[in-house]
C-alpha cells in the first residue's frame, strides 16, 4: 500500500515503515559520528522505549555503547491492512539494527504500568542480560490504572487556582489565536499525579531491585521539563507540574535506594522538542516554533537524539560527573535556557500572528520535526512507492 500522512489534531494516525527506519538509522548515524561513549551502560531497561527521548536513550546505549537493551512500551502492531504506529516501526528498526552489530534487543508490547509487565520483564532480564546497570524511565500515557487499587486515573493539562490565557498555535490550520484553559479541580490534580507522577517509576526500580536485577553502580533517569515562563502557568505550576514535583521527590527515594549500590538516579531537565506529547500541549507549540527559529540562528539546535547522546557523554559517562542544579535536577536544557535565548523568544513573542508565523517563527521545522515521528518527509524515502505495512518486531515474533 501507499501510506500518507493523515493527521487529525496534533496526532498522525498513520506511519511509514521504511520512514521509520529511515529516521532511526539517521539517529544512529549521529551517536555513531561521535565514536564511542567510554565506561557507557552495558545492559539497559528502557520503560517508554518507542519514540521520543526514550528511543533516543535507547539508540544512545545501543550504538554508543555497545548496550544490550530491553524497551518497554505501547504500540499498536500492523493490521487489517492497516499500518502500524510509529513506535512499533521504531522498535522493529532498532532490533534489526542492533542484531546487526550483535546486539541484544528486546521488547515487550504491553501495559507498562502493570506487574503482570514488570513480572515479564523481569524474567527476561534474567534469561537476557542477568542485570541492568542503567534503568531509563521515560513513559507518556494519558491513562493508568494502577495496580494497588485497580482504578483508572487520567490525566488533564491545565492551570490550577485560576484560568489561564495566551497565544496558542493551532498547528492544523497554522493559526495563532487566544486560548483560555479552566483550572483543574483536586480529583483532576490527583488523577495527573498518578498517571504522570513517580509512582510507577518508584514501583518499576522496586521490584528490579527485590528480584536482584539492579546491578552494582546501577543509574536510573527520568525525564523533565521546566521550559519558560510563558508555558509556566499551564506547565511548570499547572497539572502536569504538580506530578514532575511529585517525579523528582521520587528520585531522591529511588537515589537512596540505588546508594546502596553505589549508583545514583536523578531527573535530567530536556530541551523543549517535538514529540507526540509536546504536541498535545496548548501554548508549548508556538513556543516551540519560536525557540526552533532562535535556537537554530545561535547554532544550538538540539533534537532528541542530540540531547541525550550529549547527556550520555558529558554528564553521565565518559569519566564524566552529574552536575545537579539546586533543586538536584541536571540540567540539559542549558543551552535553550541561556538568558539571550529566552530574551529573543520574549521579544518574538508578544509579535507572532497568524500573518508573521512564517517570519517570526520556524513552524515549517516544527512541521517537518513533527511529521518525522511518523516516518514522513525523510530524504531517501519513495512515498509513492508501495510498502507491506505488515513489519514485525522481530523479538515479538510468533
Amino acid at each position: 500500500m501507499i501510506i500518507k500522512p493523515k493527521i487529525r489534531g496534533f496526532v498522525c494516525i498513520t506511519a511509514h515503515p521504511d520512514g521509520c527506519a529511515k529516521h532511526v538509522e539517521e539517529q544512529i548515524k549521529h551517536v555513531r559520528s561521535n565514536g564511542p561513549i567510554k565506561d557507557g551502560p552495558k545492559n539497559v531497561l528502557i520503560i517508554g522505549a518507542s519514540t521520543g527521548y526514550g528511543l533516543a536513550s535507547r539508540v544512545a546505549a545501543a550504538f554508543g555503547s555497545g548496550a544490550n537493551t530491553l524497551g518497554i512500551f505501547f504500540e499498536r502492531p500492523p493490521g487489517n491492512g492497516k499500518p502500524a504506529s510509529a513506535g512499533w516501526y521504531n522498535s522493529a528498526a532498532v532490533e534489526i539494527a542492533a542484531a546487526k552489530e550483535g546486539l541484544y534487543a528486546g521488547s515487550i508490547n504491553g501495559d507498562a504500568f502493570s506487574d503482570e509487565l514488570k513480572t515479564q520483564a523481569i524474567e527476561l532480564i534474567k534469561k537476557e542480560m542477568g542485570s541492568v546497570d542503567l534503568v531509563v524511565y521515560s513513559l507518556a500515557s494519558p491513562r493508568r490504572t494502577d495496580p494497588a487499587d485497580g482504578q483508572t486515573y487520567r490525566s488533564t493539562l491545565k492551570p490550577i487556582g485560576q484560568p489561564f490565557t495566551a497565544n496558542n498555535l493551532d498547528t492544523d490550520r497554522k493559526t495563532i489565536s487566544p486560548i483560555t484553559i479552566e483550572p483543574a479541580n483536586e480529583e483532576e490534580i490527583h488523577s495527573t499525579v498518578k498517571v504522570m507522577g513517580g509512582e510507577d517509576w518508584e514501583r518499576w526500580m522496586e521490584q528490579l531491585e527485590a528480584a536482584g536485577c539492579l546491578a552494582e553502580g546501577c543509574h536510573s533517569v527520568a525525564y523533565d521539563y521546566v521550559g519558560p515562563e510563558v508555558t509556566w502557568p499551564v506547565y511548570h505550576n499547572g497539572t502536569i507540574g504538580q506530578a514532575k514535583k511529585h517525579l523528582r521527590e521520587t528520585a531522591e527515594r529511588i537515589d537512596a535506594l540505588l546508594k546502596i549500590k553505589r549508583g545514583a538516579a536523578f531527573i535530567s531537565v530536556n530541551k523543549a522538542v517535538v514529540t507526540q506529547a509536546s504536541s498535545a500541549i496548548p501554548v508549548v507549540p508556538l513556543y516551540i516554533s519560536i525557540l526552533f527559529k532562535v535556537m537554530k540562528k545561535a547554532g544550538l539546535h538540539e533534537d532528541c537524539i542530540q540531547q541525550i547522546d550529549r547527556l550520555f557523554r558529558t554528564r553521565m559517562y565518559d569519566g564524566s560527573a552529574l552536575v545537579f542544579d539546586e533543586e538536584g535536577r541536571v540540567r540539559m536544557d542549558d543551552w535553550e535556557m541561556k538568558p539571550e535565548i529566552q530574551e529573543q523568544v520574549k521579544a518574538l513573542w508578544p509579535v507572532v500572528n497568524t500573518e508573521t508565523i512564517d517570519e517570526k517563527t520556524d513552524f515549517s521545522g516544527y512541521q517537518e520535526n513533527f511529521l518525522k515521528l511518523f516516518g514522513f518527509g525523510l530524504s531517501g524515502v519513495d512515498y509513492e512507492a508501495d510498502v507491506d505495512p505488515d513489519l514485525d518486531i522481530p523479538s515479538l515474533k510468533d
